[in-house]
C-alpha cells in the first residue's frame, strides 16, 4: 500500500511504524473471510482491510478522527484473527492501538459514552474498586431488564449488570505480597502476574497456578507494586494511564529479575500476556533504564502453559477425569501468543478428552471492555461460540482467559480455567466445573435410560 506521510509526520515514532504497517499490506483480502464483526455484519470497513483504509486516511490527513472512522475502529475487537491470516504480516495490533490513541486525542465523544468509558478504565484495572462496583451492580442486577429505552447507553447498562456475577468471591490470599516456595528441590523461579479483574472474579486461578507450580518445584513470586498489565487503558487509547500501569509491573519485576532472578513472568489471562510480551514495543521510544527493562520483561513473560510445558507438567492422579472438554481458544492465546498446541497437549495429557467447537479461529465476543461497549456484536458472537460449543457434546468448557471464561459462563458448558483442571488432575482440589459437569452427565444418562 503506498502511502504518503510528510517527513514532519514521520518524526513520531507511532507514526512512523504506522507508515512502516500500511506498507506490508497489500490489499489481498484475505483477513476479511476470519474477521468476526465482517462475518456478521458484511460491511467491507467492518474489516481489517476497510479498516486500515479509514486509518491510513486519517494519519495521512492529520485531521480529528471523524465519526464514521471512530464507529468502525471502535467495532474492531482486537481479536488478531487478521494477523495469523495474513500472508503479508501486517501487524494490524499496533496499526489499530496507534488510531485508537489518536481517536481518543482528537474526537469528542458523546458525554454518556465518554462517561463510561472514563468510568471503566477507572474502575477495572484497581480490584478494590471493581469490587465494590461489582457489590453494586450485583444488588442492581435483578432490575436490568427495567432500564428503559434502546439506545445505546441503554444497552451498554443492561449488559454491564447482565455480566455482574451474582455472588462475589471473598478476596483470596494469593495475590497479596509473597513468596510461595517450592516443594521439594527448587527447579525455577517465577514471578506472577495476579492481574486485576481476575482476582477479584475469579480468585481460584491464581491460587490453582501457584499450587501447581510450587507443587512442580517452582518458586512463586507475588512482587510488591505490580497491578492491571494496562491492557483494558491501552484498547480503549488512553496511552498515559496504561504506561503507568506497564511501567509499576516493569520497575516491580526488574527488582526480582535484577535481584535473585526469574525465569519467566507468568501470566494466566492470556489478554494480559499479549500486552506483557508487547512491553518492549510499547517503551521502545522511552529512556533507559525503561526500554531496556521493559524489554527484558517482554522477553521472559510466558502464558502458563507455556511454563507448564517447559517444566514437564506431570498428572499424579492415576484414574483418569472421564471427562470431554471443549476447549476454546482465547484469541489472545492463537492470534495474539501464537500458542495454539500447549494447552490441548497438556489436557490430553492430564488424561481428558479434548474436542474444539467449529469455527474455533472466531472471538467470542468478550475482548477485555467491547462485550459491555459493544453489547450487540458481543451478543450475537457469544451466542455463535455457544452453539459451536454445545454441538462438540462436551461435559466442560476449558478456556485460558478470564474475558471469555466470564463471556461463556452461564451459556450451557460449566466453565473452568485450563489450570484448574491441570491442578486437580495433579492432586488439587476440583473446581466447582467438575462438579456441575458430573450432574451434567448424570443428568444425560438418566435422559438417555428414560427415552430407551
Amino acid at each position: 500500500m503506498q502511502t504518503s506521510f510528510t517527513p514532519e509526520q514521520l518524526k513520531d515514532a507511532d507514526t512512523r511504524e504506522s507508515n512502516s504497517i500500511l506498507r506490508t499490506c497489500v490489499h489481498c483480502g484475505f483477513c476479511t473471510a476470519t474477521c468476526p464483526t465482517f462475518v456478521l455484519l458484511g460491511d467491507e470497513l467492518d474489516s481489517p482491510r476497510g479498516r486500515i483504509y479509514l486509518i491510513k486516511d486519517m494519519l495521512e490527513s492529520g485531521r480529528p478522527a471523524t465519526e464514521e472512522v471512530v464507529r468502525h475502529v471502535d467495532r474492531c475487537l482486537s481479536c488478531l484473527s487478521c494477523m495469523t491470516t495474513c500472508p503479508s504480516g501486517v501487524n494490524y495490533m499496533h496499526l489499530v492501538d496507534h488510531a485508537r490513541r489518536y481517536i481518543e486525542e482528537t474526537y469528542t465523544r458523546p458525554w454518556p459514552e465518554r462517561a463510561l468509558r472514563r468510568l471503566l478504565g477507572r474502575l477495572l484495572p484497581y480490584p478494590r474498586r471493581f469490587r465494590l462496583a461489582l457489590q453494586g451492580a450485583r444488588l442492581a442486577r435483578p432490575f436490568a431488564g427495567l432500564i428503559p429505552g434502546g439506545s445505546m447507553t441503554a444497552a451498554r447498562l443492561r449488559a454491564m449488570l447482565r455480566l455482574a456475577p451474582r455472588s462475589l468471591p471473598p478476596a483470596g490470599p494469593a495475590a497479596r505480597p509473597q513468596i510461595h516456595r517450592a516443594e521439594g528441590e527448587r527447579r525455577g523461579r517465577v514471578a506472577l502476574l495476579t492481574g486485576c479483574a481476575q482476582q477479584v472474579i475469579s480468585p481460584s486461578i491464581n491460587e490453582a497456578t501457584i499450587r501447581l507450580l510450587t507443587r512442580m518445584g517452582i518458586e512463586v513470586v507475588v512482587t510488591a507494586g505490580q497491578g492491571c498489565c494496562g491492557a483494558l487503558n491501552h484498547h480503549l487509547g488512553e496511552h498515559d494511564p496504561a504506561m503507568r500501569l506497564a511501567r509499576a509491573n516493569i520497575a516491580a519485576w526488574s527488582a526480582e529479575l535484577e535481584g535473585e532472578g526469574l525465569d519467566a513472568v507468568v501470566v494466566n489471562a492470556s489478554g494480559c500476556g499479549t500486552t506483557v510480551k508487547d512491553y518492549g514495543f510499547m517503551f521502545r521510544e522511552e529512556p533507559e533504564p525503561w526500554k531496556r527493562r521493559a524489554a527484558a520483561i517482554a522477553g521472559i513473560a510466558m502464558d502458563i502453559s507455556e511454563v507448564l510445558v517447559k517444566f514437564g507438567y506431570a498428572p499424579r492422579r492415576e484414574e483418569a477425569p472421564g471427562l470431554t472438554v471443549a476447549y476454546h481458544a482465547a484469541c489472545s492465546l492463537q492470534h495474539g501468543q501464537k500458542i495454539i498446541a500447549a494447552p490441548k497437549q497438556l489436557l490430553l495429557r492430564a488424561g481428558f478428552r479434548v474436542k474444539e467447537p467449529a469455527e474455533a479461529h472466531l472471538c467470542c465476543g468478550s475482548a477485555g471492555t467491547y462485550n459491555l461497549l459493544q453489547p450487540e456484536i458481543a451478543g450475537r458472537l457469544r451466542e455463535r461460540k455457544l452453539a459451536n460449543l454445545e454441538r462438540t457434546g462436551a461435559d466442560l468448557l476449558a478456556a485460558g482467559n478470564i474475558g471469555c471464561l466470564t463471556q461463556l459462563d452461564g451459556g450451557g458448558l460449566p466453565v473452568a480455567h485450563t489450570v484448574e483442571l491441570l491442578d486437580w488432575m495433579a492432586g488439587g482440589p476440583p473446581p466447582p466445573a467438575v462438579e456441575a459437569a458430573r450432574q451434567r452427565q448424570a443428568s444425560s444418562e438418566a435422559a438417555r435410560q428414560s427415552a430407551a
